[in-house]
């Protein structure tokens, strides 16, 4: 089982090259639609990974199938220009989530 990045910056692209992960560089909504489906039907890819702008793009699909689908897994990550979450997003989420202080 693979990894797969959907992203709209070639330099993240090459970043995940170099760890051995493959993807796509798409900038429209149309484009992120097609990708994140054609990605979703592959038996090969057990993780999607896609940046936050391209998220923002179609949020509606992005957790429709994260709430519909069990598998690929579809993970949000920042570009190469940094997150557009605050600094604690992911303490607080989980603080939020079980009520545990990191």
């Amino acid at each position: 089982m693979k990894f797969y990045l959907i992203s709209d910056n070639v330099d993240t692209l090459m970043g995940m090259h170099l760890a051995g992960i493959d993807g796509v560089v798409v900038h429209e909504e149309q484009e992120v639609q097609q990708a994140l489906l054609s990605a979703m039907n592959r038996e090969d890819v057990a993780v999607i990974l896609m940046t936050e702008r391209l998220v923002s793009l179609c949020p509606d699909l992005v957790y429709d199938l994260k709430l519909n689908r069990k598998q690929p897994l579809i993970v949000e990550i920042p570009d190469r220009h940094g997150s557009g979450r605050a600094k604690d997003s992911i303490t607080r989420y989980v603080r939020e989530a079980i009520g545990v202080k990191i």
